[in-house]
């Protein structure tokens, strides 16, 4: 009896080590173009790449959508991003929150913002050309291309 419960527990510690852990996760960057702009109503649209330290890729498509008082149009060329922690690839489609204060007039504008989705972040940058002046707030939505 005792024999079989050894090679039994020698059989399943291998088993064990190999099994990937259930709270496992991957960080997540994001590459992006975004064009858009409005008055009162703001809507950008864009497209990005999603890639994984797991080597998960994912082609998207953005966008954003949003009221208050803001005018203005931008474009952001090369837009990089940050996501917190998630468990797939797939866990980061779906709708952002979105609140900014925007001021700026120029050929060469930065922006940077940070949009959530229940327990997930995204940190975005970028740099590109526009004039924009407000405060805005709406969703940012990312599904698959």
């Amino acid at each position: 009896m005792r024999i079989a419960l050894f090679v039994a527990a020698a059989l399943a510690v291998p088993t064990m080590l190999l099994a990937t852990p259930v709270n496992a996760t991957t960080l997540c960057t994001l590459t992006y173009n975004l064009t858009g702009g409005g008055a009162f109503y703001k809507r950008s649209a864009g497209d990005g790449v999603v890639r994984c330290d797991n080597g998960q890729s994912l082609a998207i498509r953005i966008a954003s959508k949003g009221g208050g008082l803001t005018f203005g149009k931008s474009k952001i060329e090369n837009g990089t991003g940050k996501f917190s922690p998630v468990h797939d690839i797939g866990d980061i489609i779906g709708a952002y929150g979105t609140a900014e204060v925007n001021a700026g007039t120029s050929a060469s504008a930065s922006k940077a913002q940070v949009v959530t989705k229940g327990t997930i972040s995204l940190a975005l940058a970028g740099t590109g050309s526009g004039r924009t002046l407000g405060i805005s707030f709406g969703s940012f939505v990312i599904s698959a291309r």
